[in-house]
């Protein structure tokens, strides 16, 4: 039996020719040519351990006792965002834009959370029927983003007049999306994952986070609660509800342009009569596949942690069973999503409830923050979103956005949406900064300014 040769017998041969250590070099070079010089520091340098304070749980009676102990504050803010997906960064780069400071933490290391880490590629509902044609309602940051990427060769299909629900590429809108927040001056904390709230007299004063630093926390004049389940507002004890939903997992498969697709239906393979390989993506090459998966409880970790391992292992056959059918031989799993493909869980109880026949009828609202578009442009008009959904009944200092926000079961399914995160996102951030330039609860705002400001940065309202 030959034996394979691995990476491992490249790097050895290259080493005893004397090559080894200049190629890795060389790669080095090639991978950080244009980044900016941060100093020399010889690899592998023994340093003194972090002081990190401890404060050990201890067994009492059988119970788990976490004693009280002083916390760290890492960092002061006006407005802080929990949470970096679509909602999220819109609401940061829309703060900071408008001259407040704002910080932006993100459990992952990268922006985008379901539209980027779970592969969720598709943007749907950026536009509506009105007066006899369609019109585009997603505007405003969400836009911008879009337009930037069609700047990018390969980072977005269908965006451009005529075509809506555009679709794009997941490494081209991480990049943009950390070019507009670096460029706003949104200071950046990834890798922590929100654990507590600081809380004084019903008002959030700000949020406790657990990272490889330790336990740690930001204050600030109001927090935006973009963690899509809503944990901020959840532990802060604000009124709300829990639904159960599907739970998937997204995959993307490769070399489908040298798939043969009537040869494989020939050997017997049932595929769906739309898109039998999945969804078109910026590269032709690729698409996206959807899975649903089982409606169950997202705050679940046995669940979590069964579906993670289930999904993986049913998109690996599914891809085997491809790859081994006459036709399929060439196409590959590409990458299974970061991230499990959540839909809803927690769902805050606003000062106003939509509901799904408001968005169908259009009813307006005098406090409008964002329109909402139809999942296919030419099914109905556009639905006003009104302030009330995005504000707690009684917690101060605190607004929700993205899919998370006060809703009625039936317009879940609009709501969660990448578009509509995008919209409710750049309406908390412009709130959340009014309310920090005029000294005053989110829920006191001038809902006037908040408009102005929207529109100032290119929002639609109607």
């Amino acid at each position: 039996m030959t034996k394979r040769f691995t990476r491992r017998d490249l790097f050895a041969l290259m080493s005893a020719a004397g090559l080894g250590p200049a190629f890795a070099s060389l790669t080095i070079a090639q991978e950080n040519e244009g980044l900016p010089a941060v100093g020399t520091v010889p690899e592998r340098k023994l340093v003194p351990p972090m002081d990190i304070p401890r404060y050990p749980a201890s067994l009492v009676g059988g119970k788990v006792i976490q004693p009280e102990r002083p916390l760290p504050v890492l960092h002061e803010t006006d407005v802080l965002v929990v949470g970096g997906g679509p909602a999220g960064f819109a609401a940061a780069v829309s703060a900071a834009r408008a001259g407040v400071r704002t910080a932006l933490v993100e459990r992952y290391g990268y922006f985008g959370g379901q539209w980027t880490g779970g592969l969720v590629l598709l943007v749907i509902s950026t536009h509506a029927k009105a007066n006899g044609g369609i019109v585009k309602v997603m505007r405003g940051i969400g836009d911008e983003l879009l337009e930037r990427l069609n700047k990018i060769p390969g980072g977005v299909i269908n965006q451009a007049p005529g075509k809506w629900n555009p679709t794009v590429d997941p490494e081209a809108t991480k990049y943009v999306m950390d070019e507009m927040i670096t460029k706003a001056g949104v200071k950046v904390f990834l890798h922590c994952w929100a654990a507590d709230v600081v809380l004084e007299n019903g008002a959030v004063r700000g949020v406790v986070f657990e990272s490889k630093s330790g336990r740690q926390a930001i204050l600030a004049r109001v927090v935006v609660d973009a963690t899509g389940d809503g944990d901020i507002f959840a532990a802060a004890g604000a009124e709300h509800e829990m639904r159960l939903h599907a739970i998937g997992l997204v995959h993307r498969l490769g070399n489908v342009d040298r798939a043969d697709i009537e040869k494989m239906k020939a050997a017997g393979l049932k595929l769906p009569a739309s898109r039998p390989l999945g969804a078109a993506t910026p590269i032709p090459s690729v698409t996206w596949i959807n899975l649903r998966g089982p409606s169950t409880n997202c705050l679940d970790i046995a669940e979590l942690t069964r579906l993670e391992l289930e999904h993986r292992r049913s998109i690996w056959q599914r891809v085997q069973e491809l790859r081994s059918t006459p036709g399929g031989e060439q196409l590959y799993l590409l990458q299974t999503a970061p991230q499990l493909g959540v839909r809803t869980s927690r769902l805050l109880a606003g000062t106003y409830k939509l509901t799904f026949q408001e968005s169908r009828e259009g009813k307006k609202f005098p406090d409008t923050i964002g329109v909402g578009g139809a999942q296919n442009a030419n099914q109905h008009g556009g639905w006003p979103i009104p302030y009330g959904t995005l504000l707690p009944k009684k917690l101060d200092n605190l607004l929700a956005a993205g899919r998370c926000i006060c809703v009625d079961e039936k317009l879940i399914e609009d709501m969660r949406l990448i578009a509509p995160c995008l919209t409710t996102g750049h309406a908390a951030g412009a709130a959340a900064a009014v309310a920090v330039q005029d000294k005053c609860r989110p829920r006191d705002v001038d809902i006037a300014k908040v408009q102005k400001l929207l529109r100032d940065q290119g929002a639609y309202l109607g």
